[in-house]
C-alpha cells in the first residue's frame, strides 16, 4: 500500500523559503514518479512538480519554474520540494502524490488525476 507523509509546511513572508518533505513507504521508490499537488481555497488542484525516479526526469509547472526545486533521497525514500522566493499566490495545501508512471506528455496532469495522495501540509505566504 502506497503511504505518503508530507511535512514542512508553515507560515512565511513573501520572498521567503520553505522545504517540504514527503516520506514514502509501501512501494518500490525507484520505480515511481513522486511529486507535489497543491490546492488553494476555491481553486482546482494544480500539479506543480514531480520527479520520475526511474529516469530522473523532473517536471515543473510554469507557475513555480525557477523558484521550486524537487529532488529525491533514494536512501531515505524521501522526496523534497525546495521552495524559494515564495509568493502569496503560493498559499495552498500541498499534497505529496505518487504514481507508477506519469509518461512524458502531461506528467503533472496525470499525477493530479491518477496519483495516490497523502495528507496535506499547509503553506501560507503573507504579503
Amino acid at each position: 500500500e502506497v503511504q505518503l507523509q508530507a511535512s514542512g509546511g508553515g507560515l512565511v513572508q513573501a520572498g521567503g523559503s520553505l522545504r517540504l518533505s514527503c516520506a514514502t513507504s509501501g512501494f518500490t521508490f525507484d520505480d515511481y514518479a513522486i511529486g507535489w499537488i497543491r490546492q488553494a481555497p476555491g481553486k482546482e488542484r494544480e500539479g506543480i512538480s514531480c520527479i520520475n525516479n526511474s529516469d530522473r526526469n523532473k517536471y515543473y509547472a510554469d507557475s513555480v519554474k525557477g523558484r521550486f526545486t524537487i529532488f529525491s533521497d533514494n536512501v531515505k525514500k524521501t522526496v523534497h520540494l525546495q521552495m524559494n522566493n515564495l509568493k502569496p499566490e503560493d498559499t495552498a495545501v500541498y499534497y505529496c502524490a505518487a504514481l507508477s508512471t506519469v509518461g512524458t506528455m502531461d506528467p503533472l496532469g496525470i499525477l493530479v488525476d491518477f496519483g495516490t495522495r497523502g495528507q496535506g501540509t499547509q503553506v501560507t505566504v503573507s504579503s
